[in-house]
């Protein structure tokens, strides 16, 4: 079988690699170099313990009381557009307790498999950093873990033995920290690797492989004949193949538009702050701040801020700022001395905050993996392997129902030319 795979983030490919390994023959397009983006530039954790939906109990409240700071860890743009009020009062509707356990327990059950996985890229000649020193979640105060702690029993029954450390038993865990951190939250199973170093890797392997990799060349029609695909276009230059799949990250939802399905995928906007390498233990999350602070061989990464608005990978230096000012409050020894290395990268999100994945609409050969939000390095191994079983194979692991992409069923009119006679 022949796959064309529309995205080169971390998530298509995986998918090319996974499908290429089960002995698909695949092409793998990108509107620009592949593993660009969101896949370069985020934190670099393999955190199944916290895979959690955006949409939370009390985001609302903490919305609007962020509106009116710019460097607000959260922060919505003010739009009337309509697909984006639409989107937003969607989201609003999931920031609730139900909502939320329930789709972290789906998304941990999406991430089993995904370290053995990892393991089996390297073992398969893919060479990236990556350690397994844990994740730490540090609080400022008491409130912040009691919110935490509401749902850990989630993390304990999925076997992933969250140890709570108050007062000085947090320090004696992780000495960087400052008094001022009143206690933590240590995963002693989650991971961290080097996002770009895995991109590079999973890029050189595809080719190996056989995969076809076009770069800079944008998708902007497709060729429909009855219910199914028969190829899409970028200009004059065509792509057929048997099937189909959009992994297009953030950019997944106006492309699905021209396949006659409208995913409601939104742009969610992060940063990445490099500095030089800053000694930690592990991972850890200066949770007042929504900043993850990762320490790779050769540098510091720090990560975070969610920015609803546009496709628009600009740098806003008062967000940046407030990154880099975060670990102040956390880290005893905190001192800027150089100019950071920033970075901005657009998560694709959904309004459930869960990924969409599975079958498009109405065309029997086109498919979709995408709305992996803040947490694509962790499922997109496990969501690769769900994806060629379902095309190469047409197999539906149980696991992809809570995420099938017919939660959402708004259909719109296709831009489509007619296969020739």
């Amino acid at each position: 079988m022949h796959v064309t795979i529309i995205g080169g983030g971390v998530v298509g490919l995986t998918s090319a690699y996974q499908m290429a390994r089960d002995g698909a023959e695949v092409t793998l397009v990108d509107a620009r170099p592949t593993g660009r983006g969101a896949s370069e530039v985020n934190a670099g954790w393999i955190c199944p313990a916290e895979a959690a939906p955006v949409p939370a109990p009390g985001m609302i409240g903490q919305a609007l009381r962020w509106m009116l700071r710019r460097d607000s860890p959260l922060y919505v743009r003010p739009s009337l557009e309509p697909s984006f009020v639409s989107f937003m009062l969607q989201m609003a509707r999931h920031c609730n307790t139900t909502d939320f356990r329930s789709g972290m327990e789906a998304l941990i059950r999406l991430s089993e498999g995904t370290m053995e996985l990892l393991d089996g890229y390297r073992d398969d000649g893919i060479p990236f950093e990556m350690h397994s020193d844990g994740l730490l979640m540090a609080f400022l105060s008491a409130e912040k873990l009691a919110d935490h702690r509401r749902d850990i029993d989630i993390a304990e029954s999925s076997g992933l033995e969250p140890r709570v450390l108050i007062g000085d038993a947090v320090r004696e865990h992780e000495p960087a920290l400052s008094d001022a951190v009143h206690s933590g939250v240590f995963y002693p199973f989650e991971r961290h690797l080097d996002p770009a170093a895995l991109a590079r890797s999973l890029r050189r392997r595809c080719l190996e492989l056989g995969v076809e990799i076009v770069e800079s060349t944008p998708i902007d029609r497709v060729e429909v004949s009855s219910t199914r695909a028969t190829a899409v276009f970028a200009r004059t230059t065509r792509f057929t193949a048997d099937a189909y799949l959009l992994a297009a990250g953030a950019w997944s939802g106006p492309l699905s538009k021209r396949f006659g399905f409208s995913l409601p995928v939104r742009p969610g906007k992060g940063y990445s702050v490099d500095l030089p390498r800053f000694e930690l233990r592990s991972p850890t999350y200066l949770t007042e701040a929504k900043v993850a602070a990762t320490p790779l061989d050769q540098r510091l990464r720090l990560a975070g801020t969610m920015e609803f608005g546009r496709l628009d990978e600009s740098i806003d230096p008062v967000r940046v700022g407030a990154i880099a000012r975060a670990p102040q409050s956390f880290f005893r020894a905190w001192k800027m001395t150089t100019r950071p290395e920033v970075g901005a990268g657009m998560r694709p999100m959904s309004p459930d905050g869960l990924p969409i994945i599975g079958r498009l609409g109405e065309l029997s050969n086109f498919y979709v993996s995408t709305g992996h939000a803040m947490l694509g390095l962790t499922l997109a191994p496990s969501s690769a392997v769900a994806v060629s079983d379902l095309i190469l194979h047409g197999r539906r692991v149980p696991v992809l129902d809570r995420f099938s992409p017919q939660r959402f069923r708004r259909r719109v009119r296709r831009r489509w030319r007619p296969a020739p006679m």
